[in-house]
C-alpha cells in the first residue's frame, strides 16, 4: 500500500450482510476523506487470507474466526481493526410451515448449511447445544456452492436451509421456503465481521487506514439514522441483479435485530463470545489472547476525529 488514495480491499463474497462497506463507499464517506477504494471478491473460501498474505491486497473484510484459524494451526497474524457486523446474518428456512418450530425439530433432519464460511455452522452448533440438542444427530450439508444449495433445497433434498438475505427473501417470497429462525436472533451478539490487515500494513499506513475507519464510521453512523430505503438506494449500484423490493425487505430484516454495529470498535467482550464458540466446536485447541487479535486504537482514534 502507498501513502495515497488507494486502496485495495477484497471481501470473502458479495452479500447485503457487507451493506456498511457499501454504504461507506457509494454514499461517499471514503471518497470524503480523500480515499479510492478498488474492490474484489475472494475466488473461493479463504481467499481473503490469502489476499493479505500475497501483498494482493492491502485490507480485507471477513471474520475474525479466519484469524483465529491461522494462529491456532501456527501461522501469522491477521489484526482486525473495524467492526461491521455484530450478528450472525444467516436465517434458518424450513420447506414446510413451522409456526412453532422448535430447535430439537431438527434432530433427524438434514439441514444445507452456507458453505462459504465455517462459522454460520459453528454458531448452528452451538445454538443447538444451548437448547439441548446434539449437533451429531443432525445431518448437514456443509460442501454446496449457493446455486446448488438452493437447486437442492427447491428439489426436496433437505428438511432445512441455512442462508442470508437475498436469498431466504426469494424463496420466502415464491412459497419455497418458510421462515423459522434468525440465527442471528438465536446466537445473540457476536463480532461476525470486521476488516482486518497484517500487522505490518497496520504500523506502516496507520494514517491512511484512520482515514478508511472514519469512513467507515460515518457511514455506519448515517445508517443508524437511515430507514430500510434509503441504505437499498445507496446499496444499488453494488447490487443491481437484486429486484428493489427484495433488497429493500432484506435490509429492513438485518436492521430489525440489530445486525450492523454503530461504531467500529471490536470488543473484547464480543471477541471471547466468538472464541467460546470457536472452541466449542472444537474450531481452535486453545485461547487466544484480544490483544494478540485486535486493534482498538485505530478506530478509538477515528472516532475521535470524526467530525459531521
Amino acid at each position: 500500500m502507498t501513502v495515497g488514495r488507494r486502496l485495495r480491499v477484497v471481501e470473502p463474497f458479495r452479500s447485503l450482510f457487507y451493506a456498511p462497506q457499501f454504504v461507506a463507499i457509494h454514499g461517499g464517506h471514503l471518497g470524503a476523506e480523500g480515499l479510492e477504494i478498488a474492490l474484489s471478491t475472494a475466488a473461493r473460501a479463504g481467499g481473503t487470507v490469502e489476499a493479505l498474505r500475497n501483498g494482493s491486497a492491502d485490507l480485507a473484510l471477513g471474520g475474525l474466526m479466519r484469524s483465529f484459524e491461522l494462529v491456532d494451526r501456527g501461522g501469522p497474524r491477521l489484526v482486525h481493526f473495524a467492526a461491521v457486523n455484530d450478528r450472525n446474518g444467516f436465517f434458518l428456512l424450513s420447506r414446510h410451515p413451522r409456526p412453532r418450530f422448535a430447535w430439537p425439530e431438527l434432530l433427524g433432519r438434514t439441514v444445507i448449511s452456507f458453505g462459504g464460511a465455517p462459522t454460520p455452522w459453528l454458531c448452528m452448533q452451538a445454538v443447538l447445544r444451548r437448547h439441548g440438542v446434539d449437533p451429531a444427530r443432525v445431518t448437514f450439508v456443509r460442501d454446496l456452492s449457493t446455486a446448488d444449495a438452493i437447486a437442492a433445497f427447491r428439489a426436496g433434498k433437505a428438511d432445512f436451509l441455512e442462508h442470508g438475505p437475498p436469498i431466504v427473501d426469494e424463496l420466502v417470497a415464491d412459497g419455497t421456503g418458510h421462515l423459522v429462525a434468525s440465527m442471528g436472533e438465536a446466537t445473540g451478539p457476536v463480532p461476525f465481521s470486521s476488516f482486518m490487515a497484517t500487522p505490518e500494513t497496520l504500523a506502516r499506513e496507520r494514517d491512511v487506514i484512520v482515514r478508511f475507519v472514519r469512513g467507515l464510521a460515518r457511514a455506519q453512523r448515517w445508517m443508524a439514522a437511515a430507514t430500510a430505503a434509503e441504505i437499498a438506494a445507496v446499496l444499488a449500484p453494488a447490487f443491481a441483479d437484486i429486484d428493489a423490493g427484495i433488497r429493500v425487505r432484506a435490509v429492513e430484516r438485518y436492521r430489525l435485530q440489530s445486525t450492523w454495529v454503530a461504531e467500529p470498535v471490536l470488543t473484547r467482550a464480543g471477541f471471547e463470545a466468538l472464541q467460546e464458540i470457536l472452541l466449542g466446536g472444537g474450531f481452535i485447541t486453545r485461547r487466544h489472547r484480544f490483544e494478540d487479535l485486535v486493534d482498538t486504537e485505530l478506530a478509538s482514534h477515528a472516532i475521535g476525529t470524526l467530525t459531521g
